[in-house]
């Protein structure tokens, strides 16, 4: 059957707001294609913490996006709209989306679609767009982060976190990053990090002072929040770019003193990137594959899966993640 005869496609659909135990394989609608977009036939998609709290409620799909979960894809280009330029029927793609990705199909704006080279396992390829993109945003749109400083990454065995440590090695800059077991310790160190501290046996802020000479960090990136507030701030350098990308250890600190803020002229920026506007998202990619692109074609950067599930599989995918448990990407096929 053509593609263009269908109606429908399979996608993993939610019974309502909850646990991992809401989902269910399903048919919905198929996905139309626009003018400037590509219908893709998904190969895998990628599991991200967002994707968790959209199952629970806590974080709706921006107005006029699929409320499909799912942030980023790798598969095979099946149509293209008419204002397509860069992207042909038949292409080997990845994908940064605002939903929809765990989908038989999934449409998206060409200017958010990624070329996969036949260097790049195709399947593995879903563990690249969201974590690269946003480790990217964090570290050099916002942090600003150059060759020979000195970057702060927490959750360094989690998804962005492994894509966080490839980037800094891959500019020259330092990188120290905290995870919470000795053995994501071994693993943030075989992937280029030059000081891995586990914070369940050592407090970061005072270890990040000793191997910096009392210097600090002059980029952090925290997907913990709250719980690390206070410390973040005793570690930071001056002129330290703090940015905030989630909230994984509480939103709500309590007390702090602004000095140190003032002081050490601390700049502290909250982002996200679902939200984004597709322009911005797209200068994003623009910049990024020229710089970093090549270095995933020649294996100087890569997507670091830890399991792939199958979709009949996604609560225990769910729950794998929930439990912390993950080193690296997490991706549903079977699609």
């Amino acid at each position: 059957m053509k593609i263009k005869e269908r109606i429908w496609m399979k996608a993993l659909l939610t019974q309502g707001f909850g646990g991992s135990d809401q989902f269910y394989v399903g048919e919905t609608e198929l996905p139309h294609t626009e003018n400037s977009e590509v219908l893709i036939k998904v190969r895998a998609a990628g599991v991200n913490r967002a994707d968790i709290l959209q199952r629970e409620g806590k974080y709706p799909p921006p107005k006029g996006v699929s409320t499909i979960i799912g942030l980023e894809v790798s598969g095979i280009v099946e149509e293209t709209g008419r204002n397509c330029n860069r992207i042909k029927k038949g292409d080997r793609v990845m994908a940064l989306l605002a939903g929809g990705g765990y989908a038989e199909y999934v449409s998206v704006s060409e200017n958010l679609v990624i070329p996969v080279s036949e260097n790049i396992d195709l399947t593995e390829a879903a563990g690249i767009p969201e974590v690269f993109i946003t480790a990217f945003q964090a570290l050099f749109e916002i942090g600003q982060l150059k060759d020979r400083e000195r970057a702060l990454i927490h959750a360094g065995a989690s998804g962005v976190g492994t894509a966080a440590i490839q980037l800094c090695k891959a500019i020259g800059a330092s990188c120290i990053a905290t995870v919470r077991s000795k053995d994501k310790v071994e693993f943030c160190e075989s992937l280029g990090a030059d000081v891995v501290i586990n914070t369940s046996t050592a407090k970061f802020d005072k270890r990040v002072m000793e191997v910096t000479q009392n210097v600090g960090a002059d980029v952090i990136l925290d997907p913990v929040g709250a719980s690390y507030f206070e410390k973040n701030l005793s570690c930071a350098a001056f002129d330290c770019r703090w940015v905030l990308i989630a909230g994984m250890g509480g939103v709500k600190v309590p007390e702090f003193n602004l000095v140190k803020m003032l002081t050490k002229r601390i700049s502290l920026t909250g982002s996200t990137l679902r939200a984004r506007h597709d322009a911005y998202k797209t200068e994003l990619i623009n910049q990024f594959i020229p710089k970093f692109l090549p270095k995933f074609n020649s294996g100087e950067l890569k997507p670091v899966i830890d399991r792939i599930f199958d979709i009949q599989h996604v609560a225990a995918a769910h729950d794998y993640m929930e439990a912390n448990k993950n080193r690296g990407k997490i991706l549903l096929t079977g699609l």
